[in-house]
Formats: structure tokens, C-alpha cells, sequence
């Protein structure tokens, strides 16, 4: 009787496991006719597979296998049925002519999707030719960010590398309840406007365990983000984890309830920075806490800078009106590669309040 009950338990068991494995559909790109050559344009195949997921009844995965798949600018639009994971094994390499992607901002465009995770891959934007152009002074496309979500719920974003995107590399706008982890978003600390993770407009959104090695911020923290947590990052080269900038409209959603916890910067311009412009706004910065991080040769640790007017453009003889309040900087270390390690350049007009330091030791 008990090896009966034992073989009805694993027998229900293995229907059950069976069930559900079947009920998730799988989508390869290459039945959709992509090309892991690195060569031939596989958008169009990419975008069937998504179509296909999107209208199945039953959660589906979208899956990349490995090799070299060539993108365009890419938009994969919701709302769908079920929930989708797109699973990449190889790499997703934009076109070599930075000019092919355009003026729509974008090369990979998650919009109005829900319960969607990525998990796995590479991305390889391609940027060089991109940043050469503006260096050079010519007219040059805006530029494209490499992945993008707007207005997006329930995300998961796991493990992905992303290299020499154009502008940043993640961004996270108008959405709610992301995760973001063990990502790797790496560009040359030279090459401009190469923002790891900007997330605006955004509410309860996660990044930890993740590395940032980038021409700008690491992460760019804008308007009307709320419970935004961020552990375990590494981060430099880059210009550090920065709210704002904030104030350059004098209508503006504020920031609340930000944290920052167990990281690391090494070698950046800045550690941890608010900064706005030095002109009238109803903005403001409030319920921060920065703790637990190391810095290693960090060219301003600690830094509030409500005088910022890059080129000394914008902002002649005024001052910010963005109210920053309840701030705590708790338990960092390290060293400074400036002799000012904690700077706090505050409005006049809108006074810093509550600023907390605890035990900090940089030297």
C-alpha cells in the first residue's frame, strides 16, 4: 500500500511537472529565421517571436541560443496576454554604421509590457563610431540608448552584459516594481553620456549585485522616482550614483525614500552626488540614505551641488529652488582623490536641512 501511495505521488508529481513544463510555450528565434552570424538582420525575426509570445494564452519564453545576432532599432510593444522570459544564451550586436538606428532614441525598446524578465546575453551597441562623431563637431544622429523600458510593470532583469552602448545602457521610465541584477554595464570612462542605469518616473525599483564601468553615472536617479534600493554595486570608472540633475524646469516631481547600501566606488569623479541647477523649481530631495560604501580613490566622495550649470550656460545669478532634506550618510570609508572629500554646496534661497553624517572616515 505505501509503495503504491509512493508510485501515485510520483506519478502525480511527474504529470504535474509535465503539465506545466508543456503549458509554457517556447520561442527560438531561429525557427522565426534569424542568423547567428553577427551578419544577417534578424529584427524582423525577433519581432515575430515576440509577437507569438505576446498573444500566448500561457506564460511563454522567447529564446536567444547562442552566436552573433544582428539588431536594428527594435520595439517590442505590450500589453500581452501572459507573462514572457526572454532567455539569452548569445549575443545581440547593433549594426556597425552607428547612423542605421536612427533618431528614435532607442535600440532596444520595451514599451507597456508587463511581467516581462530578461535573463542571460550579451548587448554590444557598437558606440565608438557614435562617440567619434560627436567628438568631431559634425551633425551627428541623438543617439540611442541600448535597452529601454517605459511604462513597464513587474520586470526582472538578470545577468546581462552590455558594452559601448551610444548613450546609457538601461533605462528604466515610467515603470513599477523592476528588478534589476548581476547586470554588467561597461563603456570607456571617456566615452560621453554612457549612463549604466537611469531610472525616472519610476517607483519601486531594485538594482544590486551589478557592475558599472561607464563614461557618466554609474546610476542617474531623475524626477519622480520613489523607493528606489540599490545594493552591492561597483562601480568606476563613471561620475558616480547621481540624483538629478534636477530643478532645470521650475515644475518638477521630486525624489523620496532612496538607498544606497553595501557598494564600492573605485576611482570615479564622484561618489555619491545630488545635484541641481541653480534656478527656480518646486523640486525636491528628500529620505535618502547612502551606507556602508567604500571608496578608493574618488574624486569627490561625498558631494551636494546645487550650483550645477554645465559650461557655465542656464543659470546666471540664480539660485536652486530644489529643497533637499532628511539626507544620512552613514558609515563611509575610504579615500579621497581630492582634498575636499564632502562638499555641501547648497541653495541659499532653499537651505540643506537635515543632512546626517555618521561615522565617516575618508581620507
Amino acid at each position: 500500500m505505501a509503495k503504491l501511495t509512493y508510485f501515485s505521488c510520483f506519478l502525480f508529481l511527474f504529470f504535474i511537472s509535465f503539465f506545466v513544463q508543456s503549458s509554457n510555450a517556447a520561442y527560438n528565434v531561429i525557427s522565426f529565421g534569424a542568423k547567428p552570424d553577427g551578419k544577417s538582420d534578424a529584427t524582423q525575426a525577433f519581432l515575430k517571436a515576440w509577437a507569438s509570445a505576446c498573444i500566448s494564452a500561457t506564460a511563454s519564453t522567447i529564446y536567444i541560443p547562442k552566436g552573433r545576432f544582428l539588431l536594428k532599432a527594435t520595439v517590442f510593444r505590450g500589453p500581452c496576454k501572459n507573462r514572457i522570459t526572454v532567455q539569452i544564451d548569445g549575443t545581440l550586436v547593433a549594426p556597425t554604421d552607428y547612423r542605421a538606428l536612427g533618431n528614435s532614441g532607442y535600440w532596444i525598446l520595451f514599451i507597456q509590457v508587463n511581467s516581462v524578465a530578461v535573463y542571460g546575453g550579451t548587448l554590444d551597441a557598437k558606440g565608438a563610431g557614435f562617440w567619434a562623431c560627436r567628438k568631431s563637431g559634425k551633425s551627428c544622429p541623438v543617439g540611442a540608448r541600448s535597452i529601454t523600458f517605459n511604462w513597464a510593470n513587474n520586470i526582472v532583469f538578470n545577468g546581462l552584459t552590455s558594452i559601448n552602448s551610444q548613450l546609457s545602457h538601461l533605462v528604466i521610465n515610467s515603470c513599477n516594481n523592476v528588478v534589476v541584477q548581476n547586470v554588467k554595464l561597461i563603456a570607456p570612462d571617456l566615452s560621453p553620456n554612457t549612463d549604466g542605469i537611469h531610472v525616472q518616473t519610476s517607483t519601486g525599483v531594485t538594482i544590486k549585485g551589478s557592475t558599472m564601468q561607464t563614461g557618466d553615472d554609474c546610476i542617474s536617479i531623475d524626477p519622480d522616482t520613489k523607493n528606489l534600493l540599490m545594493s552591492n554595486i561597483r562601480c568606476g570608472p563613471g561620475h558616480g550614483v547621481s540624483i538629478g540633475s534636477l530643478g532645470k524646469e521650475l515644475n518638477e516631481a521630486g525624489i523620496q525614500n532612496i538607498t544606497l547600501t553595501d557598494s564600492v566606488f573605485t576611482g570615479s569623479d564622484n561618489g555619491v552626488r545630488i545635484k541641481s541647477w541653480a534656478r527656480p523649481s518646486n523640486g525636491f530631495v528628500r529620505n535618502i540614505l547612502f551606507q556602508n560604501i567604500v571608496m578608493r580613490n574618488v574624486e569627490n566622495p561625498i558631494i551636494i551641488d546645487q550650483n550645477y550649470y554645465p559650461n557655465n550656460q542656464g543659470c546666471p545669478r540664480q539660485t536652486s529652488g530644489v529643497k533637499i532634506s532628511q539626507v544620512t550618510y552613514r558609515k563611509i570609508r575610504g579615500t579621497s582623490g581630492t582634498p575636499e572629500a564632502v562638499t555641501f554646496d547648497c541653495s541659499p534661497s532653499s537651505p540643506c536641512s537635515g543632512i546626517k553624517l555618521q561615522d565617516i572616515k575618508l581620507t
